[in-house]
């Protein structure tokens, strides 16, 4: 079995043939899917996919970084996120992560100290509750470090989306608490840069990831990403692992159960 740890399919992007996509999935080996929350805007898409299948997905809650973007009412929007993660609507199940949560300063760095803010409370909640966290990080390396050292000791856990940096932002991650790194298409570039890193990370602080529908995997880059994609990454880590398909399955898809408790019904 694999494990998708990152994945938006419950988008528009996927409104024509979302069904197809979850079988074309399961007939990939992909037993679970995990679901980032994002925004206001997309938590009932979300949840409606979750009360549709339930057998293949799991989804999280919070706000992601951009949202706290030229958003006054964030602090509301943050409120709501911690309101859903006491009392999740009917028929969604429990929560399997605090997130998408993490720093973005690409688009601006206008807001930075509040995006500081709202991702640093989320982890306070997510600790708090027992739960993992789902990190996006964009341009954002050096201070998302910082953040993290304040939570060094807490018993915090969780996954650091589509890693980019380089082996000593790892290092200084990973001494902050139980954490894995989320591998995704980018591994299959040509020219890759994550490539040589993730030739280096452990295999047992490895999980794979799509973020569909971007960042697609060679050979289909250039078009919409989907979970069944996520068996070209799993064939690229081995490929630089020097291990073969099944290894890096099993590991990656044991260090997923581990952090994000999850199970296939």
């Amino acid at each position: 079995m694999l494990v998708d740890t990152h994945t938006h399919i419950y988008e528009p992007e996927f409104d024509d043939d979302r069904e197809a996509v979850v079988a074309r999935a399961a007939e990939a080996g992909v037993g679970l899917m995990l679901l980032p929350a994002i925004d206001g805007e997309s938590y009932e898409r979300m949840f409606d996919l979750c009360r549709s299948h339930p057998e293949a997905v799991r989804p999280m809650m919070g706000l992601h970084p951009t949202s706290v973007n030229d958003n006054p009412s964030w602090r509301d929007d943050l409120a709501r996120v911690r309101s859903l993660l006491d009392s999740p609507p009917p028929g969604v199940g429990p929560f399997c992560a605090v997130g998408e949560i993490g720093l973005d300063f690409y688009w601006s760095r206008d807001f930075v100290e509040e995006q500081t803010e709202a991702f640093a409370t989320q982890v306070g909640w997510a600790v708090e509750r027992g739960l993992p966290i789902a990190v996006h990080t964009r341009d954002a390396w050096e201070r998302m470090a910082e953040v993290m050292s304040r939570f060094a000791g807490s018993g915090v856990r969780g996954v650091f989306h589509a890693f980019s940096s380089d082996m000593e932002c790892y290092r200084a991650l990973r001494g902050c608490g139980d954490f894995v790194f989320g591998v995704g298409g980018t591994v299959t570039f040509r020219k890759s840069a994550v490539a040589e890193v993730v030739s280096q990370i452990p295999l047992e602080d490895i999980v794979i990831e799509t973020d569909a529908p971007y960042l697609t995997p060679v050979p289909h880059r250039g078009s919409r990403n989907e979970p069944s994609y996520v068996r070209f990454v799993c064939v690229k880590i081995a490929e630089l692992k020097g291990v073969d398909y099944d290894t890096v399955a099993a590991a990656t898809t044991a260090n997923a159960i581990r952090i994000f408790g999850v199970q296939q019904q």
